[in-house]
């Protein structure tokens, strides 16, 4: 049954969304050998005994959850709070993923076609990998990996909002290669992601063909030039910590030129899907092709040596080969740790990281390992463990430490996406399951969220990671606020509004008959609605890890004082408007 919406009621929204919108300007911010004889299996040593946990505060746990997963919820804090950070960080490395190809192929029809008459998808098909995402984002048990994908996706770039958005099942079988690979090797996610038909499709190189001077074709250099640019190591030779090295007269280096490009173009030519020719057409390609990894037509690849960078690839190398030796050769670039190292300490923790931080990461990175405060080692000690740097990141002593909280500087604006997800766990959701739920099938219009996973607007992600605000204090500090490049005036007022339709069980359905989801639970709050103050001490610590200044708190309870406090329904009322206004004050807004 949906609530009445009166006209005071719609009208007391408009004021307490006036009064508490903030255009923010913080956020601060392998090998192989012959045995001569069989050799005695070894006995595996005893695992590790469980890491003693030291003692946190429920805050802190709020925090350090709100950094690393898609919200806390009051189970996960006190779990947090009993196990100790590094016992929580080692139990998510050992979870079992959560994926997405197989429940979207599981709502394709019996038959696996996917395409109509017109050659375009069957509609009730294209919105499965988001409604995917969600699910998996909100209800997911592995909660840091899923965190680690959506971070990925923002730098290993394939949306929905191109012609991959045709081949749904291409894009699940996308976001499962960054959910797998989470937690692995980045060679190996390179790896993954250069054969993967989503990314084929989404810079162009599917089908890419040598080049034939005769009818002036050449080799598309879409992927060569994002690999390098957005993907690994940047346009511009870095320090260890970031930075950019500079020449005596103050000018950056850079580190290749299009003939660079030219020539790394000629290493992706010959791959398309796996089936009986390279040209095969979408109708008659086996249904599986479109979500397996693609292969190799040597005689569409390009047998001339490849010189970019300081790599050499001979005449005539084989166009496996050929990938191998350049993502190799591109991946022990010293750029690369600190490159995609900041970019995943701003998707996490700081929007500004200080050179610091990155260096510690980036370290982590190249050794592939990290120790914890106990002593105890995450990764595998190959350079690019990604466990190792995630590790680095949430339990560097700047990520941890109280003071970096109080620091304008530092911290980042919640990316819109996380917002909705941590309201979701925050009030236990009856069920995440997003297919009924009209608004979830585009948040990244302007007057809902301004972002949705796997369809950002380019390449480029949804803002980049070196933006720089004008107009803005954090601009004039030089600092680095990437999701500002997307706060405009109509997000600002679209979120809280996308947010109370959900909060008050006012979002529009696809089918009314089916049984309601995204239902909140606001029964701990209700418990403690008739005192404002117990309320806010509740929310507090749920939503904003007990920053709520005097100021806000103020404010909201003068707020909540005006609405009755007699009945259930009242109580309830009380409990929604308060996380509204919670979630949209700058406390919560900005993390730090």
């Amino acid at each position: 049954m949906q609530p009445s919406r009166p006209m005071y009621f719609r009208t007391l929204l408009f004021l307490v969304y006036a009064v508490f919108l903030v255009a923010c300007g913080g956020g601060g911010g392998s090998s192989s050998g012959t045995a001569a004889s069989p050799a005695v299996e070894p006995t595996p040593p005893p695992p590790p005994p469980p890491v003693e946990p030291t003692p946190i505060s429920a805050e802190e746990a709020t925090r350090f959850l709100s950094q690393a997963t898609f919200g806390p919820n009051a189970a996960g804090i006190e779990e947090l709070v009993s196990l100790g950070m590094e016992q929580w960080l080692l139990d998510e490395f050992d979870k079992p993923a959560s994926l997405h190809t197989e429940a979207v192929l599981a709502q394709f029809p019996e038959d696996g076609t996917f395409l109509g008459d017109n050659g375009l998808p069957f509609p009730e098909l294209v919105f499965l990998p988001s409604d995917s995402f969600w699910k998996a984002a909100i209800e997911g048990d592995d909660q840091l990996r899923q965190r680690m994908a959506f971070a990925l996706s923002q730098i290993l770039v394939v949306s929905g909002d191109s012609d991959v958005g045709r081949l749904p099942q291409a894009l699940a079988h996308y976001a499962d290669i960054l959910t797998d690979g989470a937690f692995g090797n980045y060679r190996d996610l390179l790896q993954e992601v250069t054969y993967s038909p989503a990314m084929a499709i989404f810079l162009t190189y599917l089908r890419n063909e040598k080049a034939d001077p005769a009818q002036g074709r050449v080799p598309d250099e879409n992927y060569a030039r994002e690999l390098l640019q957005l993907f690994t190591i940047g346009l511009v030779e870095l320090n260890a910590d970031g930075t950019p090295v500079t020449t005596p007269d103050g000018g950056e280096v850079e580190l290749y030129d299009n003939g660079d490009i030219t020539e790394l173009a000629k290493v992706f030519t010959g791959l398309s899907f796996d089936g009986p020719r390279f040209q095969t057409t979408f109708q008659r390609l086996p249904l599986p092709a479109f979500y397996s990894p693609l292969v190799m037509f040597e005689q569409f690849h390009s047998e001339q040596a490849k010189q970019f960078l300081t790599v050499s690839i001979p005449e005539n190398t084989p166009g496996d080969q050929s990938i191998d030796l350049a993502l190799d050769g591109i991946f022990a670039h010293p750029n690369v740790g600190p490159f995609v190292g900041r970019q995943l300490i701003q998707r996490f923790v700081t929007s500004a990281p200080s050179p610091a931080y990155v260096s510690r990461v980036a370290a982590a990175f190249d050794r592939g390992d990290y120790e914890l405060p106990s002593g105890t080692r995450v990764g595998s000690g190959e350079r690019g463990d990604l466990k190792a740097v995630i590790a680095a990141i949430l339990m560097d002593v700047e990520a941890r430490s109280a003071a970096s909280a109080e620091d304008p500087t530092f911290g980042k604006l919640r990316e819109p996406v996380l917002r909705f997800t941590h309201w979701a766990r925050a009030f236990e959701v009856n069920s995440a399951d997003a297919a009924n739920e009209l608004s979830l099938r585009n948040t990244n219009r302007a007057e809902a969220l301004g972002q949705q996973a796997y369809r950002s607007p380019s390449v480029f992600n949804f803002y980049r990671p070196g933006y720089i605000a004008p107009g803005t204090e954090t601009g004039a500090a030089g600092l680095t606020a990437p999701e500002l490049q997307i706060t405009t005036a109509s997000t600002v007022v679209g979120y809280p509004n996308f947010l109370a339709s959900f909060v008050f069980g006012l979002s529009p359905k696809i089918d009314r008959d089916e049984p309601p989801t995204y239902v909140a639970n606001y029964a701990r709050q209700v418990a403690v609605a008739a005192d404002p103050q117990a309320l806010l001490d509740n929310l507090d610590l749920l939503l904003t890890h007990g920053t709520l200044q005097a100021e806000t708190r103020e404010r909201i309870t003068g707020l909540l004082d005006t609405l009755d406090a007699e009945t259930e329904e009242d109580l309830l009322l009380r409990a929604r408007f308060a996380s509204v206004l919670v979630m949209t004050s700058p406390e919560y807004i900005v993390l730090r």
